[in-house]
């Protein structure tokens, strides 16, 4: 049973945190913030966050919907003094303020650590950019595909030619979010521990670079990760990969150990092939490797998608539907979990939504309140 003792509106509630980031790295990892009771006043200028117009609906996009919901709303003009001191004003009731603007610009502004520190010697300041405060990099502009390209993420992510593909995910900015996030509740703890705030220095490609340990496990064995189709994770094993169905839908086989290998292989017919797993000689990338996934892959286009799950999700033996968004967001495992649910909006439609990764043991999860208009809380103050 949930402890009684955990406060109903969120781990972080009274938690006070001003953002002033924009777009999606920033955002995300403030709202994970808000999610988990966090108080977050997010400063706009006064035409608002690019994110906002992203799309429909004018003003509030469903982008920009996405990563500020639980937040208040209020706008600054950061160039005019009277502004500038009521931020800093904020700030010395805040626990934590969150920026990503160019590295230095705070400073610029007169707003740079020395004097937010001065006015709230508690407060943390995470700063997130691309490539990090300082360094050769620091004042260059960049976008999700440079980070991941400068930290040889997209490298071994290619087709069987060895062409790289571009990730249809940010996975630089949805990392430097998280490690922003934790990383603030890390210095939240030190500042109430030990009494004083830090200035967290958070780079998206930092975030990229540190994401991958089998990738920094073969740099120190002196080797790169195998090509595409050699590897054991990346096409050279059957027991691992996508397979198509008779309907031209897919499902993913994560199979690596050899006992869930052995159970799918009775479960599709084949119990030929039950020995026939990377841990038991059978080398990654082979031509008899390659061999056996044809076997599989032959098997699998006999049937449906669903008529597969229907026949092997009950043995437990690793295999998963490959669903679209919409699909998973639907799918009964996040329902049942309240990691994913919809709630009605104006016009008969429903608003989809994600849940944090993170929720106590006990307790559903259902956002309160989407992102609001620009200006929504001015003028801008700690709600009572």
């Amino acid at each position: 049973m949930t402890s009684q003792r955990i406060h109903p509106d969120g781990l972080l509630s009274g938690l006070r945190i001003v953002d002033l980031t924009r777009l999606l790295p920033g955002p995300l990892a403030t709202q994970q913030l808000a999610d988990l009771g966090a108080d977050v006043l997010k400063i706009e200028e006064r035409h608002g966050d690019p994110a906002r117009h992203m799309g429909p609906p004018a003003g509030n996009s469903l982008a920009f919907q996405m990563v500020n919901r639980h937040k208040h709303f209020a706008t600054l003009d950061l160039k005019q003094e009277p502004d500038r001191r009521r931020l800093l004003a904020l700030a010395a009731e805040a626990d934590a303020l969150v920026e990503s603007f160019r590295p230095g610009t705070l400073g610029r502004l007169g707003l740079g650590w020395e004097t937010l520190h001065a006015a709230n010697p508690r407060l943390v300041l995470c700063s997130i950019s691309g490539y990090g405060q300082d360094g050769p990099y620091a004042q260059y502009a960049g976008h999700d595909i440079n980070y991941l390209a400068l930290a040889g993420v997209l490298h071994p992510i290619a087709q069987s030619g060895g062409v790289p593909v571009v990730p249809n995910l940010p996975l630089s900015d949805v990392l430097g979010a998280q490690a922003a996030a934790t990383g603030i509740v890390a210095a939240l703890l030190h500042a109430r521990v030990h009494g004083t705030g830090v200035h967290l220095d958070v780079a998206l490609a930092d975030a990229a670079l540190s994401a991958n340990p089998l990738a920094l496990a073969a740099a120190n064995a002196g080797r790169e990760i195998e090509p595409p189709g050699q590897g054991l994770l990346n096409g050279g094993a059957p027991c691992y990969g996508l397979y198509p169905c008779s309907d031209g839908l897919y499902v993913a086989v994560g199979a690596l150990e050899a006992k869930f290998w052995r159970t799918l292989a009775e479960g599709l017919g084949l119990p030929e092939l039950a020995a026939q797993h990377w841990s038991q000689g059978l080398k990654p990338g082979s031509a008899a490797s390659h061999a056996i996934r044809s076997t599989v892959a032959e098997r699998f286009a006999g049937a449906t998608r669903d008529e597969w799950l229907a026949r092997l999700e009950p043995l437990d033996c690793c295999v998963t539907p490959v669903l679209r968004q919409a699909e998973a967001l639907a799918h009964p495992l996040f329902r049942a979990r309240c990691a994913a649910g919809a709630f009605p909006v104006p016009g008969g439609a429903e608003r989809l939504w994600a849940a944090p990764a993170q929720r106590v043991a006990g307790h559903a999860f259902a956002p309160r309140r989407e992102a609001q208009s620009i200006g929504r809380d001015d003028p801008p103050g700690w709600p009572a």
